[in-house]
């Protein structure tokens, strides 16, 4: 027979096989993913996290120390700690989050069990004994989360970004269809509208692409590249009109520029911000009334604002606009047609813009319409220039 333990933190030491025994049956009954798994894989970190707990249990043995843990207050550790790797071997393994809360709820059935069981040998402070294992063990459990989530919103991610690379290609060709059979003479009228229907479904679903791909790179942790060079602001925003002409066909798109507008800023991305801008504003635009793009230069910046006059944007709606996933709601009378977006248009432009050291705000009234603004130094550094790590 094993010997008794004065407290719980010693008890999960000497009692430690057994333990990993009951979580090893456990963690076997995790199906389909723990199907083929060894035992040495079922216990994955078990004894690590097992010696880790007892050791916090013996360091949290005051009132104060358990208070700041039940509120978070406890410093990292540095390095990777035995919770953490057991979460990401469960993600790598194909357990689902609720499996891994499940191992960790038997773990604590089993341990208080076991020890409680044990009924001459408790000690006669058994409560704290219970609550300081419930924090360590808790922790271990919020370590393994937090990693486990990590792992599977980068895998996500990750997915995200290699569906958006591989769609470029069958959009690419989908483009070259439609622009041919839009050409006069190459077919039949009826061939002719189909042709201006399939280019602005390429449009549409390009604009849809670049957006992810972008968006899966900020959540993956990179940064928008950016090539500055020599560029003229009137040309993008006559680019940009003509890309969102393109999927809003329809739509009465305005261009005024005033002052000098030339700069060195990235050109491409700035048409990207643009055209984002533009196709929201068409899609809901009131009637026939036009979508207004302004570019203005001053001495120091460069000002576009997009305006139209749809359907006035709730004040509630404007504080997160700009954030990933987020969309308008769909039942306004004046809205077009359904959103064909990803709800990271705006997100996307955003971010371009923050990536120029530049600002973009949005206003909405009955009397102003809604205006986005975008204000950018006239002067971007150069790539070469750029601080170290920038």
């Amino acid at each position: 027979m094993s010997p008794a333990a004065a407290n719980l933190s010693e008890f999960i030491v000497i009692h430690a096989e057994k333990i990993m025994r009951e979580w090893e049956t456990f963690a076997a009954t995790m199906q389909p993913a723990a199907a083929d798994m060894s035992s040495a894989e079922l216990r994955d970190h078990a004894k690590q996290m097992l010696d880790a707990i007892s050791v916090d249990m013996d360091k949290s043995r005051t009132a104060a120390q358990q208070t700041a843990k039940s509120k978070g207050l406890v410093p990292a550790a540095s390095g990777t700690s035995a919770a953490e790797a057991h979460g990401a071997m469960r993600h790598a393994s194909g357990f689902s989050l609720e499996q891994l809360f499940a191992e960790f709820r038997a773990v604590r059935h089993s341990v208080l069990q076991l020890w409680l069981s044990q009924a001459a040998a408790l000690p006669a402070d058994n409560a704290d004994e219970i609550i300081r294992f419930n924090g360590a063990l808790d922790l271990a459990l919020a370590e393994s989360v937090a990693t486990f989530a990590y792992h599977s919103n980068r895998t996500k991610d990750t997915f995200l970004a290699i569906l958006g690379h591989d769609l470029r290609g069958p959009l690419a060709t989908m483009s070259v269809a439609g622009g041919y059979l839009s050409r006069p003479g190459v077919g039949t009228e009826a061939t002719l509208r189909m042709g201006a229907r399939v280019s602005r479904s390429a449009a549409t679903m390009t604009a849809m692409v670049n957006d992810l791909l972008e968006f899966s790179r900020s959540q993956l942790g990179g940064k928008i590249p950016l090539a500055p060079e020599l560029a003229n602001l009137a040309e993008i925003c006559e680019a940009a009109a003509h890309d969102a002409g393109a999927v809003y066909p329809d739509a009465i798109i305005e261009v005024e520029v005033s002052g000098d507008v030339t700069g060195i800023f990235d050109s491409d991305r700035l048409q990207q911000v643009l055209t984002n801008l533009l196709v929201n504003a068409a899609q809901y635009s009131a009637g026939q009334v036009p979508v207004v793009i302004a570019a203005e230069g001053t001495p120091d910046t460069l000002v576009v604002k997009v305006t139209n006059h749809g359907p006035v944007i709730p004040q509630a709606h404007l504080k997160t606009i700009f954030d990933p996933l987020i969309q308008l709601p769909q039942d306004s009378p004046l809205r077009k047609r359904l959103s064909t977006s990803l709800g990271l248009g705006l997100f996307i432009a955003e971010q371009i813009v923050f990536a120029h050291a530049g600002s973009i705000k949005v206003e909405s009234s009955a009397s102003k319409g809604t205006v986005f603004s975008i204000e950018i130094p006239r002067l971007q550094a150069a790539p070469d220039e750029a601080a170290p790590g920038g």
